[in-house]
């Protein structure tokens, strides 16, 4: 292991903060720093398909499956979704988490699209990357209709198409303008007709936090106004056409890109232009990680009646851990 992933091979010493645990003994807390799992906080999901491949290039199956996937998963978990866009190789999701669900969403959408998609393409091995699911925390209002922006025109500024509606895949630009919901049926060449499963499964865009008191026209306008300056952007720099939505749906999925892939970079956690509320999101997770690796510490010694910090998700779940109770937005414990 290199020396940026291990400094020492002794344990933490107590006034030692998480992040250089992590980094001097990954054995000692698991391959992934944990996550802190609240109520009420707005994420964007990314995920990418294995070896870059073109596992989700569209096809009216593949839509189908995607959208009945999402809403399936959104139903059973109980997660909002406000805004989706899958690509040939990866998707972006905006979710609203109210009850502090969100890891059944993940583990629920993506292990049963895997599955339904490997049925479709009469695959076998793993759909996606190996890498941990990118969870990106949207701190304010301005963050999110970014983060929304740049997910519904991915494929404009990767120069697939010049307009977002002519993307073949599915995007959920179209419904969030209109305010109408989306369908799909249950996927034949996965799931039994006299299956458990719904036949039918109706998805809806809920309204962005912090855009309530917009009205739908001011809402879709202003949502409007933000796509078509990135597709005037795009266009303006530009220096050759566009793939094309016809060579984009004529792709074979075992393709992947020919671009040089990013390795090595920056996972980031939380999006925030505002500087002060950056800060103070990063202070919590820190301050959750501290306490999360303290009490693990005990709980992996026999302490099995340790506090663990609020948000901790796994533990409470599948190993009965004591657990803080849930603040909610005024302080007070919940349940």
């Amino acid at each position: 292991m290199g020396r940026s992933l291990e400094v020492s091979k002794s344990r933490r010493s107590p006034g030692q903060s998480y992040e250089a645990t992590f980094r001097d003994d990954r054995r000692w807390i698991g391959m992934t720093l944990a996550r802190e799992v609240l109520p009420g906080r707005i994420y964007m999901i990314t995920r990418r398909c294995t070896q870059r491949q073109f596992l989700l290039r569209p096809d009216t199956a593949t839509n189908n499956a995607f959208v009945y996937c999402l809403a399936v998963a959104a139903q059973r978990s109980g997660v909002l979704i406000l805004f989706s866009a899958a690509e040939s190789n990866h998707h972006h999701t905006g979710i609203y988490d109210p009850h502090g669900t969100y890891p059944d969403f993940i583990e629920h959408f993506h292990k049963l699209l895997a599955k339904c998609m490997n049925s479709l393409r009469g695959r076998w091995e793993n759909f996606w990357s190996s890498e941990q699911t990118s969870v990106l925390r949207l701190v304010d209002s301005s963050d999110l209709l970014d983060k929304l922006v740049y997910a519904l025109t991915n494929p404009v500024k990767d120069n697939l198409v010049a307009k977002v509606t002519d993307w073949p895949g599915f995007n959920s630009f179209d419904a969030l303008v209109t305010g109408e919901s989306v369908s799909a049926i249950r996927p034949d060449h996965f799931f039994r007709e006299d299956g458990p499963m719904p036949a039918k499964v109706t998805l809806s865009f809920s309204r962005p936090p912090g855009f309530e008191d917009m009205s739908h026209e001011e809402f879709s306008g202003m949502l409007r106004s933000r796509v078509e300056s990135v597709e005037v952007d795009a266009e303006a720099k530009r220096c050759a056409r566009v793939l094309g939505r016809q060579s984009v749906l004529d792709q074979d999925w075992r393709d992947s890109p020919c671009s040089r892939e990013s390795r090595r970079e920056i996972n980031p956690r939380v999006a925030a232009k505002n500087k002060w509320s950056r800060i103070e999101a990063l202070q919590r997770n820190k301050a959750f990680g501290n306490d999360y690796c303290r009490a693990f510490e005990a709980f992996r010694k026999g302490i099995k009646d340790v506090l663990f910090p609020a948000g901790t998700f796994w533990l409470r779940r599948f190993a009965a851990a004591v657990c803080a109770k849930w603040p909610d937005a005024s302080g007070a414990a919940l349940a």
